[in-house]
């Protein structure tokens, strides 16, 4: 995530936006930024990737649960408390896929035409355990649109800002009316690229991770 904040601050209707600073290669357990309701207003906030269920006994499971699918979100024991009462718009600028190929991996970055900020579907969770309280998220995947599908099988689901505002309502929990955003994003409003290998090591974090290369 490399948007400026004042972008952030008017794509999102929010006050104000964490200093997360510039970002091009997150990685599981680090920090994200969030969009979420609170006191019926928005706020972003920073949020641990791995989500970490309240239940839980301890905070390594969230290694495990980084994404959750759209298939079964609603029912799974995980993600349903959230899915009901506490979904997020994670913002992004693009993601990352990894294509198996004869030589290795390769990764692609994918964003939208437009270039801009877009949101992926999330959901949040608030742990507590002894000596520490953690705020968690996951990202909801679905299976993949023309575009990501000859690099990988699964992407994230991405939430149009015209259904930011349904998404985020902590009042609406009836999982019926949410099935019909978890769907693949449309391909033709994204681009895809390949990009280096650098951005296989989270130590590698700068602008050139999105630098297109030859495939």
């Amino acid at each position: 995530m490399h948007t400026p904040p004042e972008e952030l601050r008017e794509h999102f209707g929010v006050d104000a936006v964490p200093d997360i600073g510039a970002s091009y290669n997150v990685a599981p357990s680090q920090s994200v930024p969030a969009v979420r309701i609170a006191d019926r207003h928005r706020e972003m906030v920073r949020l641990h990737w791995g989500l970490i269920p309240s239940w839980a006994k301890e905070t390594k499971v969230g290694y495990r649960m980084i994404n959750a699918r759209a298939e079964t979100v609603a029912d799974k024991p995980a993600y349903r408390a959230a899915f009901r009462r506490r979904r997020c718009l994670i913002p992004a600028d693009g993601f990352y896929e990894w294509q198996q190929t004869a030589t290795g991996k390769q990764p692609w970055y994918f964003r939208m035409q437009h270039g801009g900020v877009f949101a992926f579907a999330g959901l949040w969770e608030h742990w507590e355990g002894k000596d520490e309280v953690v705020e968690s998220c996951s990202i909801i995947v679905t299976v993949a649109n023309d575009s990501v599908r000859p690099v990988h099988d699964r992407m994230p689901v991405i939430i149009e800002p015209a259904d930011y505002e349904h998404w985020l309502d902590p009042e609406v929990r009836q999982a019926a009316t949410f099935k019909p955003l978890l769907r693949p994003y449309p391909a033709d409003k994204m681009i895809a690229c390949p990009v280096s290998t650098r951005v296989n090591s989270p130590a590698n974090n700068d602008a050139d991770c999105i630098a297109a290369v030859d495939a």
